[in-house]
């Protein structure tokens, strides 16, 4: 999740040259992504399903999100398992596949293309999946330590795998029909598998590790993991089996409680390593990350409400369809980033520039990398934005839309401001 690395946990650090390619790509993901809506603001108050909507929901999604945990990862995950990441050549190859083929789905969803080209995108992601498992899974068995953590992780990764395996399916069958139904039928499979599979379950998985190691704080809690854990797995289990046998039952409402459950649980464990912790000062990265866990449970309220109208109705609401996307893509996991990219990143450019000046004489510290100033602009602005664009999609106005884009747009220019600011850091001599 959000931390700065205290070089003592890692065994074997993963080196910079393998991270920062995906920490650049994401922020500039983003701000393509916000620039996307800034020029196609009103493409929101249209059907959710339209092309520039699968353009900017596929950049922020796989361009912002998943490149930024796939790199964050790579550093974290030795971490978690006491153990060295198994291949960097795995690491570059998984970036390759990804920076190739998300590119070349994005444009082709912008043009609303499903040829072979955009076929060739999602093989891409497929294939860059497919090798991050493996590199995974290989670390794992090659670590030291087996836990709960290593376990949310690796479970999500698969996750990610059925997710994107099965969105080249859905591109598949717009072109040559192979599923019962229409490609937009099973949307709403494909988008919660990712949303709940791989944001929710890797963010808690390394959240609950990570958080109360930088709060200082000792509370441990391995069982009720485990039961957050089994309440995630158990959810996307129940809903893949109602939406492929059982699509308009109330049954739907077990799910989307069990993942409430989990939610409300991960906040309680938050909570308890809050009040406990040792460190009584909480800077403005940390408090993003705890903000983002709140704005979970705001998603998962709007969920709630839509399967709501879906259950009685038969039909999408398409208001609340969007402003779930919306909170999701644009809430907590944006809000996360913000606090993972400045608490990670200082960290991989200070190790870069200072490992060999350590110890032998005075070295800045880490969070002097970056602007804090910079940060905390960032997040007013942003959460300006967030509020108006949410406010925006429900009366359905484009001018707060567009005003509420701008605000987005400006909080990209001041991440990447910020991110290649701490990027292109000079060592400063002792």
């Amino acid at each position: 999740m959000s931390i700065t690395v205290p070089q003592e946990e890692l065994v074997k650090p993963t080196a910079h040259r393998v991270i920062l390619p995906f920490y650049i790509y994401s922020a500039l993901s983003f701000l393509i992504a916000t620039s996307l809506l800034f020029f196609s603001s009103e493409s929101v108050t249209q059907h959710f399903f339209n092309p520039k909507l699968l353009a900017i929901t596929h950049t922020i999604a796989l361009g912002w999100g998943t490149m930024m945990i796939l790199g964050a990862s790579h550093l974290l995950v030795p971490v978690l398992i006491q153990g060295k990441l198994y291949s960097t050549a795995l690491a570059y190859t998984s970036f390759v596949f990804a920076a190739s083929g998300i590119p070349i789905l994005a444009y082709h969803f912008y043009y609303f293309d499903f040829g072979w080209m955009t076929q060739l995108g999602a093989l891409l992601i497929n294939a860059a999946v497919m090798v991050y498992v493996i590199n995974l899974a290989m670390s794992m068995i090659k670590s030291k330590k087996e836990n709960v953590h290593a376990a949310f992780i690796f479970t999500a990764a698969l996750w990610l795998l059925i997710t994107t395996m099965l969105g080249l399916l859905l591109v598949c069958n717009f072109v040559d029909p192979l599923l019962p139904q229409n490609s937009t039928y099973y949307l709403s499979l494909h988008a919660n598998i990712g949303v709940v599979g791989w944001f929710l379950l890797l963010i808690i998985g390394v959240g609950s590790r990570l958080i109360p190691m930088f709060l200082v704080s000792k509370y441990s809690n391995a069982s009720l993991l485990w039961v957050i854990y089994a309440l995630i797995n158990f959810s996307l289990l129940l809903f893949f089996f109602l939406f492929l046998y059982w699509p308009f039952s109330t049954w739907y409402f077990i799910p989307v409680a069990a993942i409430f459950v989990a939610i409300f649980l991960f906040m309680f464990y938050c909570y308890q390593c809050f009040k406990s912790r040792i460190r009584k000062k909480i800077d403005e990265q940390l408090k993003s990350s705890l903000l983002s866990v709140l704005l979970m449970g705001i998603s998962i309220l709007v969920l709630i409400t839509l399967i709501a109208g879906y259950t009685l109705s038969h039909a999408t609401n398409t208001v609340f369809a969007l402003l779930y996307g919306f909170v999701v893509f644009f809430g907590w996991l944006t809000v996360l980033i913000f606090g993972m990219t400045f608490k990670t990143l200082p960290f991989i450019i200070w190790d870069k520039v200072y490992q060999v000046q350590s110890g032998k004489g005075t070295t800045p510290n880490p969070k002097s990398l970056f602007s804090s100033r910079i940060f905390t602009m960032m997040v007013l602005v942003y959460l300006s934005g967030f509020l108006m664009f949410a406010i925006g999609i429900f009366f359905a106005s484009n001018t707060l839309l567009k005003i509420a884009s701008f605000f987005l747009l400006v909080s990209a220019l001041l991440y990447n401001w910020n991110v290649f600011k701490t990027i292109l850091h000079k060592k400063i001599k002792p």
